[in-house]
């Protein structure tokens, strides 16, 4: 039986500005990657998404950035690789304790924005992320984009890794995230989206942006759901999967 996880952002509203349809994306994923407080969220929004992830049966993972809520977390900062550590620590630490609040387990943990696509290719910062997730919960499975530096750290550091891609992003050559700015970064498409995520899923192979086919192996797929055609392409996602028979469950489960 072939299987795949969905996994979303979540959590990214903070005080009065509200972010995503989460409680309607909600019914669409098997992972929920909620935000820590520093590139968005904040303790309120923070509680209330581990609520409505355990409502749901949703797994919860922690999705921590750099501390950029003007920005986004999606802005290039600079830090040592012990400072990454310990933002790392920092944001994962609060989002296991509104866990363990409310008797759930934190599954997971993938890094967001700018953090992620730096550890995709920096070693260093990908090192000192893994190292920050082992030493906190050795348990934890840590996302990151397939084929990247942060799966080898994961893999090095001795946690279990999942390799990521994105239903509305195109792909290099070499395997990485298409960058925003360039001309085909992103898929609108819905059936285009979810076609691609098939053939990934079923053959680990996607056509990258310059015509090429190359190998891409997943074990999950980000879909966002703060973009105008969110709920559209999750239930694209899932109707195309369920008809090629593959069925959708959750991180680490059996």
């Amino acid at each position: 039986m072939t299987t795949i996880d969905i996994n979303c952002d979540m959590g990214e509203s903070y005080g009065a500005f509200m972010v995503g349809e989460d409680e309607t994306i909600m019914n669409y994923i098997s992972s929920a990657n909620i935000a820590c407080g520093m590139h968005a969220g904040d303790p309120h929004v923070m509680e209330r998404t581990v609520r409505l992830a355990k409502k749901n049966r949703v797994g919860i993972g922690a999705h921590p950035g750099f501390p950029d809520i003007a920005g986004f977390g999606r802005r290039m900062m600079e830090f040592t690789e012990e400072e990454i550590y310990q933002l790392i620590i920092y944001q994962i630490g609060g989002l296991q304790a509104f866990c363990s609040v409310h008797d759930v387990t934190l599954k997971h943990v993938k890094p967001h924005g700018a953090l992620y696509n730096l550890a995709a290719r920096d070693e260093k910062v990908a090192d000192a992320i893994a190292r920050a997730v082992y030493d906190l919960d050795s348990n934890l499975i840590l996302i990151g984009l397939a084929n990247s530096a942060l799966l080898s750290a994961g893999i090095a550091a001795g946690i279990n890794v999942a390799s990521e891609v994105f239903a509305d992003r195109t792909f290099t050559a070499e395997g990485f995230l298409t960058p925003r700015n360039v001309k085909g970064a992103f898929i609108y498409d819905v059936k285009d989206a979810a076609e691609q995520m098939k053939r990934i899923v079923v053959d680990q192979k996607v056509k990258a942006i310059d015509g090429t086919i190359i190998d891409l192996k997943a074990d999950t797929i980000c879909i966002h759901g703060d973009g105008k055609h969110a709920v559209a392409f999750a239930e694209a996602l899932q109707t195309t999967l369920s008809n090629n028979g593959i069925t959708i469950k959750r991180l680490g489960e059996k």
